[in-house]
């Protein structure tokens, strides 16, 4: 069976996913709420998604990172139109130790469509997180009924660090998203230990393979289906029938590695060239040396120094806390059990909460490098939120239970926590990045005290307030030949030239970067402080400055340019932000 027939089948199989055995779910006890009105709100929450998704991704900036992940994949297609003559691919700084299948097919899909390259990217990567979303509410209904997958879709939806990537974290969602599905599919797998079938083992195969083909942490997914073996071992049979029972497993799982591996080394050449290298590449990340800073508690550390804490702790002040409450309720119940649950979910929750726990802890063990707060584990947030969604429906199960009369109540509250989350990233569009829990105060809380707008989003908004400020304020002299500005920015060229419209303003192409008469920065990591100049304009949100505009022309106290400016230069202005390196 060849992918393509395999991935065709996979919507149909999300929408009969939850029909493996096990006991009554939680809206059988609720007659006013049948299972068929959970999934039809679950269905409509997801077309509004795509809805709103359509008509806003145009609302967000090129990342810093888009640059030159579109040249890494570049670069792949090259190597292979070119007979594996051109190696420019192994030696384009290190994003050799990536994967580029989301660069290569967000390349083809601009030459097929001739449309603007990063709007491609931001819509295919937004579709990635909407079915990234789907899926994680198809698991949670798998394990506990159509209400639980409905609280997982909106959980994942309404968490502000997974929305507001979506659009231009062109390498963590997709990523995310296909971790996610080789999920859902490794619980259909461990349902069906020792002898899984064929189309679910080709699935986890597939999804497995496009998720090594982006980042070398898929491998993590055989770390799991090891997991599950163990998990689903026969507690009651003797040590040689275990044996066997985990043997004959790992052989009915090993055509997933048949056809994982094929379409890793398409996406990611330099996995073709050593069978070790896939792992040799999982292990160069925690020797990554670069001068990049983070925030964390008001401090400034070198991204090779950060506590041990600061992954598990900034997963712990950007998640909803009511999305962390339901996940935590949910693995409570392994040990503590009011409404009798099948083993079966049992398991699978013990998987989903391995699946959260064991990178952290890897990560907090290994002390890796780290930076821009939880980006590089937003993989674990699928997982988290379809134990949400579990333990959210587990606890309206437990005070449904006869005599208690509590379940109304406790809708109500999980309700009016989401809506308050929805509320929150509505204020803050575009910039639903931003958004912190009420651990930290929110985002005045977090505000210079924590990582922000790590990648400039909000340049584009910037550079529409200088352009207003230029054409209302700057004289216009008609008698001579427009006169041409030096904008500084603390941030990357591309999402600059792709948003300006205003012919005076150029990029930076002073001689030195302080001599340019405009400054726009992020007020992340204290980057508006680098340069002194009257502010003129800022963006903010709940409040808050999230980037500043400066006209810098009485310090600079200079001649302005009226003609065309020197080619301007290439390296990035700003110093403090995360900047785009080849650690991803």
């Amino acid at each position: 069976m060849n992918c393509e027939n395999v991935l065709l089948r996979v919507t149909d199989d999300l929408i009969s996913v939850a029909d493996a055995p096990d006991p009554p779910v939680a809206s059988d006890r609720w007659p006013s709420a049948p299972s068929k009105i959970f999934d039809l709100l679950t269905l409509a929450f997801l077309a509004a998604v795509i809805l709103v998704v359509s008509f806003t991704v145009k609302d967000y900036a090129i990342s810093n990172d888009e640059g030159v992940q579109h040249h890494y994949g570049e670069l792949i297609i090259a190597y292979y139109q070119s007979g594996f003559r051109l190696r420019d691919v192994f030696t384009f700084e290190n994003l050799y130790l990536y994967g580029g299948l989301f660069d290569v097919i967000a390349i083809w899909l601009g030459h097929a469509m001739a449309l603007d390259v990063y709007e491609v990217r931001h819509v295919l990567c937004a579709m990635t997180g909407v079915a990234g979303i789907a899926v994680s509410g198809a698991t949670a209904r798998s394990i506990a009924g159509p209400r639980a997958g409905l609280i997982a879709t909106v959980a994942l939806t309404l968490c502000g660090a997974w929305y507001g990537a979506m659009f231009n974290h062109t390498k963590d969602i997709p990523f995310a998203a296909a971790m996610a599905g080789a999920t859902l599919f490794l619980l259909r797998l461990a349902r069906q230990l020792p002898s899984p079938r064929t189309f679910d083992v080709v699935v986890f195969g597939c999804l497995a393979g496009v998720a090594l083909g982006l980042r070398s942490y898929g491998l993590l997914l055989f770390v799991y289906l090891g997991l599950a073996i163990v998990i689903y071992l026969p507690p009651a049979e003797s040590v040689r029938a275990r044996l066997f029972f985990a043997g004959r497993s790992l052989l009915k799982m090993s055509p997933a590695v048949v056809v994982a591996y094929p379409l890793m080394i398409l996406a990611w050449p330099w996995a073709a060239l050593s069978p070790l290298n896939p792992i040799r590449g999982l292990f160069a990340f925690s020797e990554f040396q670069y001068a990049i800073r983070t925030m964390f508690v008001g401090r400034v550390y070198e991204m090779a120094n950060v506590p041990r804490v600061y992954v598990p702790g900034y997963l712990l002040i950007r998640i909803p806390l009511i999305t962390q409450a339901g996940a935590a309720l949910a693995m409570i119940s392994l040990v503590w059990n009011p409404v009798k649950r099948g083993v079966v979910q049992r398991r699978e929750v013990a998987l989903l909460s391995m699946m959260i726990l064991l990178p952290l802890a890897c990560q907090a063990l290994v002390h890796g490098p780290a930076f821009s707060g939880m980006r590089h584990f937003l993989f674990v947030l699928p997982p988290l939120a379809t134990l949400a969604g579990v333990g959210l429906s587990h606890l309206l199960d437990a005070l449904a239970l006869p005599g208690r009369r509590l379940a109304p109540a406790a809708l109500a509250v999980v309700c009016a926590s989401f809506l308050s989350e929805g509320i929150t990233l509505v204020r803050l569009h575009p910039y639903e990045n931003l958004s912190y829990n009420a651990l930290v105060g929110g985002l005045p809380g977090a505000f210079r005290r924590y990582d922000l707008d790590y990648w400039f989003n909000s340049m584009p908004e910037a550079i529409g307030k200088l352009e207003a400020y230029v054409r209302d304020r700057v004289p216009v002299d008609r008698t001579k030949p427009p006169t041409v500005y030096s904008v500084a920015v603390c941030g990357e060229r591309p999402a600059f030239d792709h948003s300006v419209t205003l012919p005076r303003l150029r990029w930076d192409f002073r001689s030195e970067w302080d001599e340019s008469e405009f400054f726009i920065a992020p007020t992340q990591m204290n980057c508006d402080r680098d340069l002194d100049g009257e502010i003129v304009a800022r963006v903010e949100r709940l409040g808050v400055p999230i980037a500043y505009v400066k006209d810098r022309r009485a310090i600079v106290k200079r001649p302005p340019a009226h003609s065309a400016p020197p080619v301007a230069r290439q390296e990035p202005a700003g110093k403090n932000i995360a900047q785009a390196v080849p650690f991803d």
